[in-house]
Parts: structure tokens; sequence; C-alpha cells
């Protein structure tokens, strides 16, 4: 039955039933649409078609029996949106989500299984405690003390699917799960597509805490705070902040913070908070240090920070998605529709041409 995928596809573009009805130019009234989303009524094949161009999918979308579910989004970063943004995204992030499954289905053996840490040590009863768990994560996932490199990369290859997503600018991310019948659930993780890499960076990480984290009698706002020092601690490990920077320090320059960013790929500001959490900074020096940071408006949303980091996009399902190709698993117009893309893009890209 096509009900769910219907309204789902249309609720990601943001449209009404009587939205709908305008798309498709009357050949279907939004009460008739609004009976094939509770699968009262089927379309015929001319208005399946219809509907089909209209919201930019295939028919075969439409009629797919793969049945999964968007569970546990929660935009915890700023104040929600209204219900119809919200839903809007839901159906986006789940859209792409069941591309990407899709893709590994015809690559068996590619699909990389989400396996949540059990110890002891990823039990929070203290915001401290998620210094102890992000260390935990770098010793469990043989990751040893140096920066990452590529935080999309590297959790993409641990089973979670990243989903960079246009979202309003007070809109850091979220966390959530892709539910499938028979099988295991889905991690995914929903980053600003429009926010620096840094943001971004801090956002997967902060995401991942609320993954792999199990609070005990901790209020929500502590949570925030526990999933923060997480972050801070999984992008900057103790061992290599102290060995860069020295175990204790009267003053640190500007400067020396932006060299530091290059390493981290983190903004200057959770920097500043980092020497803070170590000690390595005294609470005075700490306070004189970020009184500079706010003075530029660094610890803004908005800043304008030297040495700012491209935005991290998910390139696994594209690379997916040209492998099949190649090993003939995917026609190329089957390829651009997982991408959402045109084939004449997707044929630059095989040529390994910057589209």
């Amino acid at each position: 039955m096509i009900g769910s995928r219907l309204k789902r596809a249309r609720e990601a573009l943001g449209l009404s039933l009587r939205g709908l009805e305008a798309a498709v130019q009357g050949l279907v009234s939004a009460q008739a649409i609004g009976k094939y989303e509770r699968n009262e009524m089927m379309p015929s094949s001319t208005v399946l078609l219809a509907l089909a161009k209209a919201l930019s999918i295939t028919p075969e979308f439409l009629l797919s029996e793969r049945e999964i579910e968007l569970t546990g989004v929660d935009f915890r970063k700023a104040p929600h949106a209204g219900t119809k943004e919200e839903r809007a995204v839901e159906a986006c992030v789940l859209d792409r989500v069941e591309r990407y499954l899709e893709l590994e289905e015809l690559l068996p053996g590619v699909e990389q299984r989400w396996d949540a840490p059990a110890h002891a040590a990823f039990e929070i009863g203290r915001v401290d405690e998620a210094e102890q768990a992000a260390d935990a994560l770098r010793r469990l996932w043989k990751l040893g003390i140096d920066p990452i490199p590529f935080m999309a990369e590297m959790l993409e290859d641990k089973g979670v699917k990243v989903v960079a997503l246009d979202l309003p600018e007070n809109v850091s991310g979220s966390k959530a799960f892709v539910r499938r019948p028979t099988q295991l659930d889905v991690p995914v993780i929903v980053v600003n597509q429009g926010h620096s890499g840094e943001r971004q960076r801090f956002t997967l990480a902060h995401e991942l805490a609320h993954l792999v984290l199990r609070f005990s009698d901790l209020s929500d706002a502590e949570q925030e705070k526990a999933a923060d020092r997480f972050a801070g601690a999984f992008l900057m490990a103790k061992d290599m902040v102290l060995r860069l920077l020295g175990p204790h320090r009267t003053s640190i320059s500007i400067g020396e913070l932006a060299e530091l960013k290059k390493i981290f790929k983190v903004s200057i500001a959770s920097l500043v908070v980092r020497c803070a959490q170590l000690g390595i900074l005294t609470k005075a020096a700490y306070g004189r240090l970020w009184a500079q940071v706010k003075d530029r408006g660094w610890n803004s949303q908005a800043s304008t920070e030297p040495n700012n980091l491209k935005a991290e996009v998910p390139q696994r399902m594209e690379r997916l998605c040209l492998r099949a190709v190649s090993e003939g698993a995917l026609s190329e117009s089957r390829a651009a529709e997982l991408l959402n893309i045109s084939v004449r893009t997707l044929d630059r890209r095989l040529m390994g041409q910057v589209s």
C-alpha cells in the first residue's frame, strides 16, 4: 500500500494536501489524496504517475513494500520548529536513508553494522564521567589519541548514517533511528549542511554521545552538558592536548590556538573550553582568554574566526553508487535517482570531474 510513502514524500516537500492537488493540476482532489494516504483508495496508473512526478520520486518508490519508520528524532540544540517543518525534515531523513539502504542491498557485504558499546564506562551518572566514556570509545574503536580527520566518514564506517540537510540556522542536528521489522535498527545523525565544518564535527560528536551514553539520574540539561563534554574529549583527546599545550599554562595566545585548530579541526572556542576542562588554564587565565574570544564574536553561531573548515559532506553513499554502476549492479538512471542528481551530473562524477 502506498499510503505512508505518499504522505512521507508530500511532507518532505512541505506540501499540504491542497498543495499537492495544485501540483498535479487538479487531476485528483485533496480529499482523494488523503484517502490514498490512509490506504482507503488506490490511485489509477495515470494519477500515480502524476503524483510521482509532482513529488520528484519514482512510481516504484511509492509501490515499494519495504517497511521502515523513523524514531527518536529530537532536535535538542534549539527551540523546536513548527510541526510541519519537523515532519518535513523527518520525511527527508527517512527518504535519504531508505535510498542508502536500497543501495547497500545491491552490494552484498558492504553494509556496516552498528554495535552500540555495552561496557559500563558508557553508563553516565555525572557530567564529568563523559570524559572517561570518550576515552573508552576511542580505545574500543582503536583510534589512539590522534585527531580525527573526518568525523562523517568515521561514523559511517561504524554503521551510522550521516545525513546533511538544509536546516534553520539555529538548529544544529539530531540523532534518530530507522526501524526495520526484521532487521537491526539503523542509527542516523542529522547535521545542518549550512554550518561550518567545526560546528558540524562538534554536532556529530555530540549526537554520537547520545547514541552511546546511557544516562542515570541526569536531568535533560545535564545530559546535554555530558554530551558536550564527551564531544570535546572525543575530538580532542586529553593526552594529545597535553602533549601539544603542556599541562599548565598561564597564558595562551589566540595565534597558537588558531594553529592548533588546524590540527584538531574544532573551533577556537572549543579549544579554550577544553583547556579549562583539563586544568591547563587557571580560572583567571581562562576568563581572560574567553573574553578575547567573546570580544571577537567567535563564540557565536556566526563566528568568522580564522582557518574556517569546509563542511563535512558524507561521501560513502556516492562512492557505493559509483561502484554499483561500475559493477553493473545499478543503471546510471537509477543511480542518479538514488543520489537525487541528474544523469549528466552522475556521468561527470564517473569521469572524475568535479560537478
